[in-house]
């Protein structure tokens, strides 16, 4: 499976109840869960900066790693960017092989 790194920046009317945000975030999951079961969550982690989320997730393709940015955003409440990423030790081996 491949690593990605998805971005969110939540709406400023998801913040309208900071409450909220714990049961928005649950109702996320459970649908993630339901529609996307092969998906590996990582990490996620709530950052200062331009967004407001940072998660890390394995997923098998592109096509699912879309999807799972498509779900957060069918909430409404959020806009992503989504990453793969690559393992540094990975990383490094394919340097090697560039002549």
């Amino acid at each position: 499976m491949a690593t990605y790194i998805m971005l969110t920046r939540l709406s400023p009317e998801a913040l309208k109840r900071p409450e909220s945000v714990v049961e928005l975030n649950k109702q996320v999951a459970e649908r993630i869960k339901r529609e996307c079961p092969d998906v590996k969550w990582i990490a996620n982690y709530a950052v200062l900066g331009p967004t407001d989320y940072v998660d890390v997730f394995e997923a098998h393709d592109p096509e699912t790693a879309t999807k799972i940015s498509l779900l957060v955003r069918s909430f409404g409440h959020a806009t992503t960017e989504t990453w793969i990423a690559t393992a540094w030790d990975r990383f490094a081996a394919l340097a090697k092989t560039l002549k």
